[in-house]
């Protein structure tokens, strides 16, 4: 018998294992791209309230949901110590009818570059928006996770290559999926996700205009809202990549053989 001739069962489920790998390698992509729109959405929405693009109205500022959606619990007196001193003070000073004149205008004359509502768009319609963007986040980027992952064992029963790619890029998946998630509803503010609530882009906003934000208080702001995304979308990007590499070392060794 030819020890060198090759079993028939075997050919029969590499091709099983490369019509598998196919398919997941078709949704992966598909995922990819959702997850791209998605965090260039929430970008996009940060940048309209950043820019003053998107007003925000009064009942916004005063409404119930502005720390309860950030923090995930009714919050006390001394969850943002800033505020709370920033508020006790404006009720101590005195409101001189001609001050308080002078303020407004001085207010105005301060903010000429103010854009006007995008298309009409309201704060609510954003927060409405944004919360649909975040489920979807979640979603997708489980799914991604998932359909890496299965690709993993795929290519280790079919034994069909690129396992050191395809490791890397479930491990990238992963901590992209680690960082993105919002744990300061679960955990409040000891640990931060990528991902932010309405609630928590009016309060730092609002830190940011009331309190006159300055040096390391800047720095923080957009690092929390556009250094952490910069550093999802690294993530997902170098997992993708990844992937990429790991289908061609597929048909590489194709070839090969």
């Amino acid at each position: 018998m030819n020890e060198n001739q090759v079993n028939p069962n075997n050919l029969l489920d590499a091709t099983d294992c490369l019509e598998a790998i196919g398919v997941f390698r078709g949704w992966k992509n598909f995922l990819f791209v959702i997850m791209i729109l998605s965090l260039l959405l929430t970008q996009t929405c940060f940048w309209l309230v950043s820019t003053g693009y998107i007003e925000i109205g009064e009942e916004a500022k005063s409404g119930p949901d502005k720390i309860v959606i950030d923090a995930g619990e009714n919050p006390d007196e001394d969850e943002f110590p800033q505020i709370n001193d920033l508020v006790s003070r404006r009720a101590a000073e005195p409101t001189e009818p001609n001050d308080m004149a002078a303020a407004l205008s001085s207010i105005e004359a301060e903010s000429p570059e103010q854009g006007s509502p995008l298309f009409g768009m309201t704060f609510e319609q954003l927060s409405g928006l944004l919360r649909f963007v975040n489920a979807v986040l979640i979603l997708v980027a489980v799914l991604y996770c998932l359909t890496i992952l299965f690709s993993l064992k795929i290519s280790l029963l079919g034994r069909l290559g690129g396992i050191n790619h395809i490791c890397r890029a479930f491990f990238l998946s992963m901590l992209m999926l680690i960082f993105l998630l919002p744990w300061q509803t679960v955990f409040g503010r000891l640990v931060v996700g990528a991902m932010y609530t309405p609630g928590e882009l009016l309060v730092w906003h609002g830190c940011k205009a009331d309190l006159d934000f300055s040096g390391f208080g800047t720095i923080l702001y957009y690092l929390r809202f556009s250094g952490y995304w910069l550093l999802i979308f690294l993530l997902l990007f170098l997992s993708q990549l990844r992937s990429s590499r790991w289908a061609r070392a597929i048909l590489r060794r194709l070839e090969i053989i």
